[in-house]
């Protein structure tokens, strides 16, 4: 499987982005996706996470209420809608998927084994 991000870039603080993953050599309609940040000298979270039929999803904390993941199993793509973006927001976004059909989707990265390049956000103040 192959991963590819698009729609980073550099905003201003409570712009927005969309940013896009789309799939190739397999379907992911069995994966668990996650969209995955890591900030210049920070550990890597999982900001948003979906499950596999799209059920259920995750967020971490401080980005509830402003990102909004989604996923079209027709396009093979997962989506990360940001809103209201802050300068912390700033980091290396990068999509993730595990094979899964459960009921939540994983919140461990570990568990996330195919891995997309990334893509930039940059938020200024």
């Amino acid at each position: 499987v192959q991963l590819v991000e698009s729609g980073g870039g550099l905003v201003q603080a409570g712009d927005s982005l969309r940013l896009s993953c789309v799939a190739s050599g397999r379907t992911l309609s069995s994966y668990d996706m996650a969209w995955i940040r890591q900030a210049p000298g920070k550990e890597r979270e999982i900001v948003a996470a979906i499950n596999w039929n799209g059920a259920k999803t995750y967020y971490t904390d401080s980005v509830k209420g402003r990102f909004t993941i989604s996923r079209d199993h027709a396009k093979n793509s997962v989506y990360l809608e940001m809103n209201s973006l802050k300068p912390e927001d700033t980091a290396v976004y990068s999509c993730a998927a595990r094979g899964a059909t459960s009921a939540q989707p994983s919140i461990t990265i570990s568990e996330y084994y195919y891995w997309g390049q990334g893509t930039q956000v940059t938020v200024s103040s």
